[in-house]
């Protein structure tokens, strides 16, 4: 296959073209400066500009780029960024794609969790409507962006993602120094549900999508058993074989974090519904094992 990646030197986007390229696939990254390789080509999306050479005879695209969600405060200016990274550059590569006299067969485009805002402990899917507040109005704005892909014809699948547990990155970036200096420890009362998955299971899934001919519309890549922060914590210390006494209260976390602390504290119990009746299996299904595999 060929396939074109946006966000290819981030934590998944880096991770996917690795596994692509090791098993034989032809990999075109999109990158904001001029291209300088024949695997590359240039895409600017605040200017609404891509190459779309780079797209043409692709199989698929993955469209993974967007600013950090826990990169900053959620200032107005930030969440300004946040939005704009991924709707204006949603709608750029949509565009590019229903552009194409020969469009690819599929278009995999990065959404979030974050759709269904903190249903507590009430487990949804694929099935239930969005929530309320910034991050379930952005990943409903993000994955309308794509429609123009979605109108000419080309499968089209939202890959809402949960916390990957990866060392080098994300949530789990963060926690893991913490824990390994034995400095880790509970968020808030620790009752709340992450939905989690292993970046090798996202890698997998997201390529299991690319070939999942009969699927389409909004997928959960998130682990089939979501475990509460407290089990989370205690599989940290399992695993690293670390002492756990730590804890964060959550009016010190709304201090140092602003509103997005309330996306640490906000209990999602998200389930990968449509992606286990497509198919695909996971590797590493609980917590312990997904920590494990994200040890060197």
């Amino acid at each position: 296959m060929r396939i074109a990646v946006t966000g290819s030197t981030g934590l998944i986007g880096s991770a996917l073209v690795r596994s692509l390229r090791a098993d034989g696939h032809e990999v075109v990254r999109l990158v904001r400066r001029p291209a300088r390789a024949a695997d590359e080509a240039q895409w600017r999306p605040e200017q609404g500009y891509l190459d779309s050479s780079g797209l043409a005879g692709c199989d698929g695209v993955v469209h993974l780029a967007g600013a950090g969600v826990g990169d900053r405060r959620w200032t107005a200016a930030y969440k300004r960024t946040l939005r704009d990274s991924r709707v204006r550059g949603t709608r750029v590569v949509a565009e590019a794609v229903a552009g194409l006299a020969t469009p690819p067969r599929v278009f995999v485009c990065g959404s979030a969790v974050g759709f269904y805002g903190y249903p507590g402990s009430r487990p949804v899917d694929e099935s239930d409507g969005p929530g309320t507040g910034f991050l379930p109005e952005l990943c409903q704005e993000w994955e309308a962006a794509a429609a123009p892909a979605q109108d000419a014809g080309v499968r089209t699948v939202f890959a809402r993602t949960g916390l990957v547990v990866a060392r080098n990155g994300g949530a789990w970036g963060r926690l893991f120094p913490l824990f390994r200096a034995g400095l880790g420890g509970r968020l808030g009362d620790g009752r709340q549900f992450w939905s989690f998955i292993a970046l090798h299971d996202t890698v997998a899934a997201l390529r299991h999508l690319l070939e999942a001919g009969d699927v389409s519309g909004p997928v959960n890549l998130t682990a089939p058993e979501p475990v509460t922060n407290r089990e989370v914590t205690a599989a940290m210390g399992r695993v690293l074989h670390r002492p756990t006494l730590a804890t964060a209260p959550a009016p010190l976390l709304r201090l140092a974090l602003g509103e997005f602390a309330g996306d640490v504290l906000g209990s999602a119990r998200v389930l990968p519904g449509r992606l286990t009746e497509s198919g695909f299996t996971f590797a590493f299904p609980r917590i312990d094992d997904a920590i494990r595999a994200a040890l060197p």
